[in-house]
């Protein structure tokens, strides 16, 4: 086998594996470092990171003044606004309940291609979405024992939701930027929106330990490796594998974030989340194989 073949499928692998580890990172980094102030910092680190590998491939920049608005959007909606609710989300559940909620976001995905791009909604598209919805009312009701648990819940969903749209939005920009210029965009975006509240909130900043261990390891996690590796290392898989097949290996995110969660926090492995799970992945597995 040569290098084309397996070097593709291991940068995704490797990239959804750190993506469903995130959730368990995040999960003990919160106890530290609260939710918002946490996005903020993880986007500081990963800037830089992305702003030293931009200029190491020394990229020309060339930016449509046409382009700033939607850009705009894509790194409010989706580095702000979903990565926001997603660490909050997993804050107030769990890192299981956390990677398998939003794995449905490659379904969610299809309603806003329909309704954005005007892609054919397919039977097998709707049958997905319905089979993701149902999955993911099994989580909720088995993990309905409280209000937080709720709030963390519908924090995901909502995570889940705009990621998708963000998705779908940078498929509308021009062909003018390069993957890594997209996020560096979106990240500096995210940084901006964010940057007002942390300097109304200065006082969390000031109180936490950034000297402890376990806050400097995660946040190097989080934004070395699951912001700025993750991301490089699956735009790159995505173009050694075809599209149809390149989408099966985002289905070892939850696997990875569920296991990982049993394993390292003693989260319960329950037939009500197994369930869920089962029809989120099976949800997302249907559109791989038979629209492809």
């Amino acid at each position: 086998m040569n290098s084309k073949k397996w070097l593709g499928p291991l940068l995704l692998s490797l990239s959804a594996s750190i993506w469903g580890g995130m959730f368990v990172v995040v999960k003990v980094v919160v106890k530290y470092v609260p939710p918002v102030e946490l996005v903020w910092l993880r986007y500081l680190v990963a800037i830089v990171i992305l702003g030293l590998v931009s200029l190491l491939k020394r990229e020309k920049w060339i930016i449509n003044k046409a382009d700033l608005g939607l850009i705009f959007l894509i790194g409010f909606i989706g580095n702000t606004i979903s990565i926001v609710t997603q660490e909050t989300g997993t804050w107030l559940s769990n890192a299981q309940t956390g990677a398998v909620i939003t794995s449905a976001t490659p379904t969610f995905m299809i309603l806003f291609a329909w309704w954005l791009l005007k892609e054919k909604l397919t039977k097998v598209k709707i049958l997905s979405v319905v089979m993701a919805t149902i999955g993911v009312t099994c989580i909720v009701g088995i993990h309905l024992t409280g209000r937080h648990v709720l709030l963390g819940v519908l924090s995901l969903i909502m995570a889940a939701l705009t990621w998708a749209l963000m998705s779908v939005l940078i498929k509308k920009l021009s062909g003018n930027y390069s993957t890594l210029q997209v996020t560096i965009m979106s990240t500096l975006v995210a940084i901006v929106c964010l940057s007002p509240v942390m300097l109304i909130k200065h006082q969390v900043l000031e109180h936490i330990d950034f000297l402890n261990p376990v806050i400097i390891a995660c946040l190097l996690y989080l934004g070395v490796v699951s912001t700025a590796l993750g991301f490089l290392m699956w735009n790159q898989g995505l173009h050694l594998v075809s599209a149809g097949s390149s989408g099966l290996f985002f289905l070892l995110q939850p696997i990875v974030g569920t296991l990982l969660g049993w394993l390292f926090l003693n989260e319960a492995l329950t037939w009500g989340f197994l369930l869920g799970s089962f029809l989120i992945i099976s949800s997302v597995w249907i559109v791989i194989r038979f629209e492809n």
